[in-house]
């Protein structure tokens, strides 16, 4: 996920959709999301709606888009769709590759956990006992866990680095950073003062991608591969993830792909397609994301105690769900590890990630039983990334309630 890219996911997971069908995102709700932190019988949800969920992801004036590809799954059902991209008036193929932004940060959640199944990270260990001299000494002692379930009361990436413009965003897209350049100029920057911590480890949750930059490097530390070589390894290989992969500095998009667009201060939208980042981005598609967090989800990847950790919500010494810092979450917690939790109107939660790189705005989901499943990838022409995504509501009231606002 590119740094310009960290404000979109602090949106949450297509929260607000919901308000229309039935459930708002109250404190109630959030209680309601811990409570199903384990799976029950599955749900019954509507049947799928082809022709109100192609209706949902066509763009609109509004959205500022080119163009969305999606899949949305049932039990025995499965709809995927796409619509034409606005800049060369061609039809997007439906399972087109993609940028998936921070949805990467639910593949590398997994190889930490399961590195902790193997005993070899401990997540009560701290950051400073593995990596001594990597975190300032104002920073108090900080956890693996608290890293990856976005307790750590970290910084978040370049944070007080004053914005390029949107066109030095665009010249700039091949720029690639490792794990340790990124750690390095976010705590210790040269040119501004140093960022300290925003609150006590463990005390608070608030949405953070350093913290996970931090878990990227420990990963290679402690196995001696590069992330790429460990999520190839460990889940697309055994998974036969075959249209996804760990590109690392190679721009290149594999083909057929989603064009990614920006809109330049001329109001041209300019194909950023092919673009740098850091060594946790990752390119995949609808149907290889479906078949991860189906795989996920149903424990073939981690143990029931490592997989419960990422539906777990972190709590304090009551037994109260933590305090939440920004606007992903109403007041208290909504994340276990890496996953998003947002609650349904039938009582269900919906747990998953959504993504944001360079002229993509994309979301994962699933409900933990798999009654209900989607992914999508907008093409997205804005560069502000700090407001909702209006087709990923529309897609999800397609799911959830079809007939929702119709006449």
């Amino acid at each position: 996920m590119k740094p310009l890219a960290r404000r979109a996911v602090t949106l949450g997971l297509v929260g607000s959709a919901l308000i229309g069908i039935g459930l708002g995102a109250g404190p109630g709700a959030q209680a309601l999301a811990a409570s199903d932190a384990r799976p029950g019988a599955t749900r019954a949800f509507p049947s799928l709606d082809p022709p109100a969920l192609q209706a949902a992801i066509e763009t609109r004036p509004a959205d500022n888009t080119s163009g969305a590809i999606a899949r949305v799954g049932e039990p025995g059902q499965l709809w995927q769709g796409s619509t034409v991209d606005s800049q060369t008036g061609r039809k997007i193929p439906a399972n087109a590759h993609f940028h998936i932004g921070s949805i990467s940060k639910v593949f590398e959640t997994t190889v930490v956990l399961q590195l902790a199944a193997e005993r070899r990270i401990d997540l009560d260990r701290t950051v400073q006992e593995y990596m001594p001299g990597l975190l300032p000494d104002t920073f108090q002692p900080i956890t693996v866990r608290e890293l990856i379930n976005y307790t750590s009361g970290l910084p978040d990436v370049d944070e007080g680095k004053p914005a390029p413009s949107t066109d030095a965003t665009i010249a700039n897209r091949y720029e690639y950073r490792t794990f340790d350049d990124i750690i390095s100029t976010t705590l210790r920057p040269a040119d501004r003062p140093w960022p300290g911590p925003h609150f006590a480890p463990g005390t608070e949750q608030e949405y953070n991608s350093l913290g996970f930059r931090i878990a990227g490097r420990l990963i290679e530390q402690i196995t001696g591969h590069s992330f790429k070589q460990e999520v190839t390894e460990r889940i697309l290989k055994p998974l036969r993830l075959r249209q996804t992969s760990v590109p690392e500095d190679d721009p290149v998009m594999p083909r057929p792909y989603l064009h990614g667009y920006m809109t330049d201060s001329h109001g041209r939208a300019v194909d950023v397609s092919e673009q740098g980042g850091d060594p946790s981005n990752m390119i995949s598609t609808p149907a290889d994301l479906d078949r991860f967090i189906t795989a996920l989800f149903q424990g073939r990847l981690l143990p029931a105690a490592q997989l419960d950790e990422m539906f777990t919500l972190p709590k304090d010494k009551d037994g109260k769900l933590v305090p939440f810092i920004g606007t992903s979450c109403h007041k208290v917690a909504c994340f276990g590890a890496a996953l998003m939790s947002t609650p349904l109107p039938d009582g269900g939660v919906l747990w998953g990630k959504t993504g944001h790189d360079f002229g993509y705005a994309n979301g994962m989901f699933a409900t933990r039983d798999l009654s209900l499943r989607g992914i999508y990838s907008v093409s997205n022409l804005s560069l502000d990334f700090g407001t909702p995504t209006p087709l990923a509501n529309r897609l999800l009231t397609a799911a959830v309630a079809p007939t929702a606002g119709q006449p």
